[in-house]
């Protein structure tokens, strides 16, 4: 076996490990989401909590979370200066995590003072359109988890440190503390009807994340000492270089989310809870999918570029991508096929009732056109940060706001879409910042497109035809089927879900793709040790 083949073993291994994790998380996150959607519904308070949230959010989950700028900048910086991950790390290497640290701290601590004192004024500005009601009672929730900004940042670089090290469970796991936290704390509250108990079991869940993490960072070698040599540390200038660029991207992204809040607020009650249920149901497939397989990849393209292998780069980065594309277009077909029943199988029950759930799935029907978008401009991302470049996906994200803005106004204020215009346009704006980030990285890398997209078209070709025949057995399924209600939603997927998988897989087959082939080969091995 040659060291490329070695290579590319253990990412596979790696992902495997994580797409098992990241699927436990994910479920826990369904359940914690289950739980706030029967004692809460698509309220006003619901509504507070979510619009709340998305401020705390950004540093816990867009800026602080795997994948984020925090844990991107860790790794590609300390990725490099780690040469032996059984060692020790070395003096400059300490100084260097507790100067992040300690710059880190200090800008979040200032981020999360402003939250708290001025949490009216900003939940007025964000959520105009809505009742003075919501903005008071969404104000309170943001200052309940305001704390949570402070711990985004650190937790981030925590991440950083660990996946640099090769130890990708941690990290992956860190999330169900907090969604365990909020289903105890949910369950056990009692006439919660402002919501607050869910503020501050947000705010508890994320310093355990923070616990979680901290003993293992502790056992590498790293302790906080801290360090204010920001001046004279080349190091911790090409961590600035990379991270603030990153930092804006993220929150330009997040800037797309209060531009849809915005619209949101003048819309129906509970429209906001809605599509924040649908983002959910897209992150669980879907995050699977990308988590699993960027998290592993990331160091190895940095550490190709340290070594200016970009034939490495353009193998590693069409394998991890054709993958992806493989795994999005089933995921597609049952969001449009399966989404209703899913929805009403997960949700439909306490105070989340028919409403909701339609409401949901009109939301995740066209989220799910972003799918395909969504994992390449991903992974094409992680290409440009490798290359410590993060001022290009900052630039394209900045520019998509005022597309956003158009779509918004387009589809929500002209032609009237509702909660689906909101959704229809974020696929929209991910398919533009994929295209742009796509065509503009060829100035530091000339990709392989012609044989990574000559494969999704045939993928696309098998998944049509999947769709169709799909579609027919669903609508079969409902006129001849009589069943309980959610035991009929749990045949009608399993058995739709089957004929998807499999009529995918032996189109794929035909059309002589490896990915196909390869995957039938693990299904059927197996079942033969089975």
């Amino acid at each position: 076996m040659t060291y490329s083949d070695d290579k590319t073993t253990n990412v596979l291994k790696a992902a495997w490990l994580i797409a098992v994790v990241t699927v436990f998380s994910k479920l826990i996150g369904f359940i914690r989401d289950v739980v706030i959607a029967n004692y809460y519904g698509t309220s006003m308070v619901s509504d507070a909590y979510f619009f709340a949230y998305q401020i705390p959010a950004l540093a816990i989950i867009l800026l602080g979370g795997v994948g984020g700028p925090f844990h991107s900048a860790t790794v590609a910086v300390f990725s490099k200066l780690i040469p032996d991950l059984h060692k020790k790390p070395e003096k400059v290497v300490k100084k260097l995590f507790s100067t992040f640290m300690t710059t880190t701290i200090l800008f979040f601590t200032l981020l999360a003072v402003l939250c708290y004192y001025f949490a009216n004024p900003i939940m007025n500005l964000i959520v105009s359109g809505g009742s003075p009601e919501l903005i008071g009672l969404a104000a309170q929730h943001l200052k309940i988890m305001s704390p949570i900004l402070i711990i985004g940042g650190i937790v981030g670089i925590y991440y950083g440190v660990l996946v640099t090290y090769r130890y990708f469970m941690l990290p992956n796991l860190s999330p169900i503390v907090m969604s365990i936290v909020i289903i105890v704390m949910v369950i056990t509250s009692k006439n919660d009807n402002s919501g607050v108990i869910l503020a501050w079991a947000t705010t508890i869940g994320a310093v355990c994340q923070f616990l979680l993490q901290y003993p293992k960072i502790r056992q590498l070698g790293f302790v906080f000492k801290p360090n204010f040599d920001v001046l004279n540390n080349t190091q911790f200038k090409n961590i600035c270089e990379l991270l603030f660029p990153a930092v804006l991207s993220s929150t330009v992204g997040q800037v797309h989310i209060y531009v849809d809040m915005f619209f949101a607020s003048s819309l129906n009650e509970g429209v906001w809870t809605a599509i924040g249920y649908a983002n959910r149901v897209f992150q669980f497939p879907v995050g699977i999918l990308v988590t699993a397989f960027l998290v592993p990849l990331f160091p190895i393209f940095s550490r190709l570029v340290a070594d200016n292998d970009m034939q490495g780069i353009k193998t590693y980065f069409n394998k991890g991508v054709g993958v992806l594309f493989f795994g999005a277009i089933p995921i597609i077909i049952g969001f449009l096929v399966l989404g209703m029943d899913g929805i009403r199988l997960i949700f439909e029950r306490g105070a989340f009732d028919e409403r909701a759930t339609f409401m949901v799935t009109e939301a995740l029907w066209f989220l799910s056109f972003s799918i395909i978008p969504y994992v390449f401009r991903d992974s094409i991302t992680r290409v440009y940060y490798s290359f410590n470049d993060s001022k290009t996906p900052f630039v394209i994200a900045f520019l998509s706001i005022i597309l956003k803005v158009f779509l918004n106004i387009l589809l929500i204020n002209i032609l009237h879409f509702g909660i689906g215009g909101i959704t229809l346009s974020t696929s929209l704006v991910t398919l533009f910042n994929a295209c742009v980030l796509g065509l503009l990285v060829c100035k530091k890398i000339k990709m392989d497109y012609g044989s990574l997209f000559k494969n999704l078209l045939k993928m696309c070709i098998a998944g049509l035809i999947t769709l169709l025949i799909c579609f027919l057995a669903g609508i079969v399924f409902d006129k001849f089927v009589v069943l309980p209600k959610y035991f009929f939603e749990i045949v009608k997927i399993t058995v739709v879900s089957v004929i998807c998988i499999g009529i995918y897989i032996w189109l794929n087959i035909l059309f002589k793709m490896d990915y196909a082939k390869e995957l039938f080969e693990r299904l059927y091995n197996i079942s033969r040790r089975s």
